[in-house]
């Protein structure tokens, strides 16, 4: 079986909205978490449109200064944007590159600080 399903799998277990971009700015993928949380912006109908169309100059400008520090630096492959103090969660602009360390697109990772207080491995 190929190893795209499984990813694509993983990425839609995430309870956070995952979008990924090709260089060109375009969304190429949303999980079913990002679907419904962006469908006031038009949910799974904004994969194959430019992220620019939904974005302010000011976030424009910096995935612009971003992706071209992740084009010079191939080590570097997350940078911290803002903390959203609503949901408790810190959004990172993280690279996407191919197995040779170019980089082919970026997503947005957002990592929850609020702890989890479900009982440990409980399955129901």
């Amino acid at each position: 079986m190929e190893l795209s399903i499984y990813l694509k799998g993983l990425i839609n277990a995430k309870p956070a909205p995952v979008v990924i971009c090709d260089l060109d700015y375009r969304i190429i993928f949303m999980n079913d978490f990002a679907k419904k949380a962006y469908e006031k912006y038009g949910g799974d109908a904004l994969i194959g449109q430019l992220l620019y169309n939904h974005c302010g100059l000011e976030a424009k400008t910096k995935i612009d200064m971003i992706i071209e520090y992740f084009k010079e630096n191939n080590d570097q492959n997350a940078i911290f944007g803002y903390h959203d103090d609503e949901k408790n969660a810190d959004i990172y602009v993280v690279a996407i590159r191919d197995e040779n360390k170019k980089l082919i697109g970026f997503t947005s990772m957002h990592e929850y600080r609020t702890p989890d207080t479900s009982p440990e491995y409980q399955i129901d």
